[in-house]
């Protein structure tokens, strides 16, 4: 189930149209307050959220997902007519997994979202991870940083599995953006840097095991 969050009718319609004819389940809401209703009665599997939106902004419903632990690994995808890095950047820090800005490919959309739900439903069945003072266990879905648990946003988790399984490789952010992501972007590599960011910060001291290799990406080493 996808739920989609845009107050433009129009959009609302076309979107709602395009996902229902690519096999998706969809519902749209057009204010926040029906959102947070059905979201009593339901989760979805994916939220696609407009920033400019009546009652409450795109960000805020974001930070809100993300501060609870029912709904903080619902992937989403945000979507507005700014165009910024500074909106990027804003939304990708507060927890997006995906951003797109209008005038949009509907192709594009469901791509993204096919992407986004088919790493959601791989399940990862390995052994436990550890550098240092961080462990991971994939099938516990837990992070422990220095003794203390992380919660980590699903794009976050993605990140730091995939630099744990390959310790001292260096991924370079064209490698990351195609395999964290799943598709390819037009040159704009600030979305990993934004993840890799606030991965370390919410690491900790942990965080110092992510290495930058300067002018080409980053690897996870002691």
């Amino acid at each position: 189930m996808i739920y989609f969050i845009e107050d433009d009718k129009s959009i609302n319609e076309a979107v709602f149209y395009t996902l229902k004819s690519s096999g998706f389940e969809v519902k749209g809401f057009e204010r926040p307050s029906l959102f947070w209703n059905e979201m009593k009665n339901k989760k979805p599997d994916l939220i696609i959220l407009d920033i400019m939106l009546p009652e409450e902004d795109g960000l805020q419903i974001l930070r809100k997902l993300r501060a609870d632990s029912n709904t903080q690994e619902i992937p989403v995808i945000m979507l507005t007519a700014k165009d910024s890095e500074y909106d990027k950047v804003i939304g990708l820090d507060s927890g997006a997994d995906d951003y797109m800005t209008k005038p949009f490919s509907m192709l594009e959309l469901v791509s993204r979202i096919r992407a986004l739900l088919r790493r959601t439903s791989s399940k990862e069945n390995m052994q436990e991870l550890r550098v240092g003072k961080l462990v991971m266990n994939p099938e516990k879905h837990l992070i422990v940083a220095d003794g203390k648990n992380i919660t980590l946003t699903y794009k976050e988790y993605q990140l730091l599995l995939l630099l744990m399984k390959n310790k001292g490789v260096v991924f370079s952010r064209d490698n990351l953006l195609n395999k964290i992501w799943g598709y390819e972007f037009d040159g704009e590599n600030r979305t990993v840097d934004v993840h890799i960011r606030t991965l370390r910060t919410k690491l900790g001291e942990c965080g110092d095991y992510i290495k930058t290799v300067r002018g080409f990406g980053y690897k996870l080493g002691e």
